[in-house]
């Protein structure tokens, strides 16, 4: 998973997940602009195994931390008519110095996944993403809704719907790992409940805001229900 080579950055003229936009508007009598990205909404689902006592997470590599990594460590940046030189010439330099390992652009993450399909509510779009990713079989009524927010106001704005689902060994049908005809190459990692909140406030472990406020909202919520620790 984290052999990663044959690097190359080239300008996105299409893509089926994002568009970029540029607003021009006027507020309280000045006038600004603004650059974003139009994205899919998205959910995420935090999976507590009852039997296990741990949290289901998943492991995957993702490009924009692996590059955001490289560029904040590479000695000698390009300067900016150097990459708009590039960019013409239809692809950026990605050089300079020997390239990271896989594991920088290697994240911990809640099971989640994109609102892409219009026939399906949140929850089946949720379910649907927990078998496929994770390996277990949730019925839609078991699938308990946390909240929703706001994910990257500054580029996207696009809306998470968070949810908790409690599953057994017993649900367990697959391995998971992904759809890997759609590109995915997900590792199914398991983090034992009494280390959720040392996992969570960890630095060196890449983990996305939702895996700290979901394990901070289970503490809140959960833990005193079942009368356990969860080592805050």
């Amino acid at each position: 998973m984290e052999q990663i080579n044959d690097i190359q950055v080239v300008p996105c003229t299409s893509s089926n997940y994002l568009k970029p936009f540029r607003v021009h508007y006027s507020q309280n009598g000045t006038k600004k602009s603004w650059d974003f990205m139009r994205t899919h909404d998205s959910v995420s689902v935090l999976i507590f195994n009852t039997t296990s006592h741990c949290f289901v997470l998943v492991k995957q590599f993702r490009p924009a931390v692996y590059m955001c990594e490289w560029e904040r460590t590479k000695p000698n940046a390009p300067d900016s008519s150097e990459q708009v030189a590039e960019e013409k010439e239809g692809a950026a330099a990605v050089g300079g110095g020997e390239t990271p390992p896989g594991s920088v652009g290697m994240t911990y993450e809640l099971c989640a996944g994109l609102v892409d399909k219009a026939d399906l509510s949140l929850e089946e779009i949720a379910r649907q993403e927990v078998l496929e990713e994770c390996g277990y079989d949730v019925p839609v009524a078991k699938l308990r809704r946390i909240t929703s927010y706001r994910s990257g106001v500054g580029v996207t704005g696009a809306k998470q719907t968070m949810f908790y689902a409690e599953v057994s060994d017993e649900n367990c049908v697959g391995e998971g790992g992904g759809e890997p005809q759609e590109g995915e190459l997900i590792e199914v990692v398991k983090v034992p409940l009494h280390e959720a909140m040392t996992f969570a406030y960890d630095e060196s472990i890449p983990k996305t805001m939702g895996v700290i406020f979901s394990f901070i909202w289970f503490h809140n919520n959960m833990s005193p229900k079942y009368k356990i620790s969860t080592n805050v």
